[in-house]
């Protein structure tokens, strides 16, 4: 017994600096935001706030002009389009560089890396004076030239959804490219001989092989997508919502919402409550996603 108890001990000291330094990073901001999003702090409250409970909550959850559900919604959407587009035309791609007798594979491969290299930020800020800019931006000087009027690109809610769906795509498809390429070389060609000696097509070949094969591989990384996706928010920000460059575009996501309610309008309560509910979301969605490879197993 008191060799185990030094054992646990010696344990317990080894672990404990590392515990303490997750607990200041990690759990300490997280129960600090849930105590803020219990409170009235805002603007006018910086000192004397007080302790409101969950009105915080309930005004985000059930009041129905407070902005939380609608950019909710958007977020979902915004998830579940870009991230069907993303497999869909990754697969294609990646097929495409599997082409046995395709020259040049390694250059395009290269290519295609080239957006995931990119700063972000730069990116971002590249597409949107360089193409989607009403005054001097290629789209609108496309459009002059096939004698139509010039388009307000990031000024409406569907045309902004949109181009901020061609950005993050253009950031996010190098690394979904770059996996079921990956998945598609471990795969062994004898498979694909003996079903083309058996007549199978094309699509009987994806159907039967190619997809079982690699989900195994795509499905950790469409996890990992799904959060990025949900927690995206430099996209949004600063094609449309960038202080100082706003483009009237109403489209938010819950995380450019939660910003602007804690760094325009200083509703710091109420903006902590979104992010525990963001949080809470994200947590319940790994815990079924954990649960369901438990399961499987």
């Amino acid at each position: 017994m008191n060799k185990r108890r030094k054992e646990r001990l010696t344990t317990c000291a080894w672990s404990a600096p590392s515990m303490i330094l997750i607990s200041l990073m990690v759990v300490f901001p997280i129960l600090y935001t849930f105590y803020i999003s219990l409170t009235n702090m805002n603007v006018y409250h910086w000192f004397d706030f007080s302790v409101i409970g969950l009105k915080n909550y309930g005004r985000a959850l059930f009041t129905f002009d407070s902005g939380f559900l609608s950019a909710l919604l958007a977020t979902v959407l915004w998830t579940v389009v870009n991230m069907v587009l993303q497999l869909v035309i990754a697969f294609v791609l990646a097929s495409l560089l599997n082409i046995r007798k395709l020259r040049l594979r390694r250059l395009y491969k290269t290519l295609l890396m080239f957006p995931w290299a990119m700063p972000g930020y730069v990116s971002i800020l590249l597409w949107k004076t360089g193409i989607f800019n009403s005054q001097f931006g290629l789209l609108n000087q496309w459009m002059e030239k096939l004698g139509q009027q010039t388009v307000h690109w990031l000024s409406s809610d569907l045309s902004a959804f949109l181009c901020c769906t061609v950005v993050n795509l253009w950031l996010a498809l190098p690394f979904m490219i770059m996996i079921m390429d990956g998945a598609m070389q471990s795969i062994d060609r004898s498979y694909y001989e003996s079903a083309l000696l058996d007549g199978a097509n094309w699509f009987q070949r994806t159907r039967a092989i190619t997809l079982p094969a690699i989900s195994p591989i795509i499905g950790p990384a469409v996890i990992i997508t799904v959060f990025t996706t949900f927690k995206q928010f430099d996209v949004v920000y600063l094609l449309t919502q960038q202080a100082g460059a706003k483009t009237g575009s109403g489209f938010h996501k819950v995380l450019t919402y939660a910003y602007e309610n804690a760094f325009i309008t200083n509703n710091y309560g109420y903006s902590s409550a979104i992010s525990i509910l963001i949080f809470l979301l994200l947590l319940i969605f790994s815990a079924r996603y954990q649960m369901k490879e438990e399961a499987g197993r």
